[in-house]
């Protein structure tokens, strides 16, 4: 098959309007946003919450989900998986845009979210540091020594004993597990790779009003899940700015993806080897396989689709199962 004809599933995101939002999606990603306070940008996504819809080709106008349905040889079946044959679309890609501090907040795990939210995916994810302001910071666990400790802290209030924060730049990467104490602070910006869930647990809100009201908190929900002691705070960020040109570096694996940053500047060329490959243009423009893209195209390469081959300079986060 000659290279411009492969399948490309280019996907259409979703935005969301969010309390701590801002306007870079469009200023600097020139997406038609919602409006002001757009915090979220669902790139590629399955989830009941924001349907990605495949904008060109053979599959235009048909959501992910529904291709994950009907042509689940797009997909690779998982006939060669590890996992068991999964029954919904596993990751979901986001940019996040936080023109304000989001909530202090922690995700459950597989178990705790099957029992506890009908049957919802936990909540693992993974960001790269796209933009931020000279000596940014990022909640990144806690300062609590045992379960009594990190229940007193919480029900006391006593948020500046609690929260830990760690410095972060551009080009940093972020592992974040269920249990995990976190919070995106304002002025970053970052690219989101996560399970397929949207189930946050909010510990704290500074306070804040939406319509007036404070937002729910999920404080006995994020006592049973937060992993105490937390993960050294050394052990929390990767620097992934200055990688190897035209490689394919890995910058996680763990049970529920795989995500590599490529940064392209003489080409690579690598097989597709996986179930469906995610890749999201981040900065730059170029081609693949023939075909322009640039920075805010994100896009699935399905099982099959052979040899990979990039040319331009760009960067590019890409991910799989």
């Amino acid at each position: 098959m000659d290279q411009k004809e492969k399948t490309i599933l280019f996907l259409s995101p979703v935005f969301k309007q969010m309390i701590w939002g801002g306007e870079r999606l469009e200023t600097d990603w020139h997406y038609e946003i919602p409006g002001p306070g757009t915090g979220e940008c669902w790139a590629i996504s399955a989830h009941p919450n924001g349907d990605c819809v495949v904008r060109e080709g053979e599959y235009a106008g048909k959501t992910l989900s529904q291709l994950w349905e009907e042509e689940p040889a797009l997909f690779g079946n998982f006939e060669n998986a590890e996992s068991p044959k999964l029954d919904r679309f596993p990751l979901l890609t986001k940019i996040i845009d936080a023109k304000s501090d989001l909530s202090i907040q922690v995700h459950p795990d597989d178990a705790y979210a099957k029992a506890h939210e009908n049957g919802s995916l936990g909540k693992t994810e993974c960001w790269y540091i796209l933009d931020c302001a000279p000596n940014a910071t990022l909640v990144i666990g806690h300062n609590a020594k045992d379960k009594d400790d990190l229940t007193a802290m919480i029900k006391e209030g006593r948020w500046d004993e609690f929260i830990r924060e760690v410095p972060v730049k551009k080009g940093d990467f972020i592992q974040v597990d269920p249990g995990t104490v976190h919070a995106i602070k304002g002025g970053i910006m970052l690219l989101e790779t996560q399970q397929n869930s949207d189930i946050t647990y909010r510990v704290y809100d500074y306070d804040r009003l939406s319509d007036g009201k404070p937002r729910q908190l999920h404080v006995e929900q994020s006592i049973d899940v937060i992993t105490v002691p937390a993960r050294p705070a050394k052990d929390c960020v990767k620097e992934a700015a200055d990688l190897p040109k035209d490689e394919r570096n890995l910058l996680i694996s763990c049970p529920y993806y795989q995500v590599w940053k490529i940064d392209v500047e003489k080409g690579i060329s690598f097989p597709q080897d996986r179930p469906f490959l995610i890749m999201s243009v981040i900065a730059g423009e170029g081609k693949i396989g023939g075909q322009p893209i640039h920075r805010g195209d994100h896009f699935i390469l399905p099982c099959g689709y052979g040899e990979v081959a990039l040319q331009g300079q760009m960067e590019i986060i890409a991910a799989s199962i």
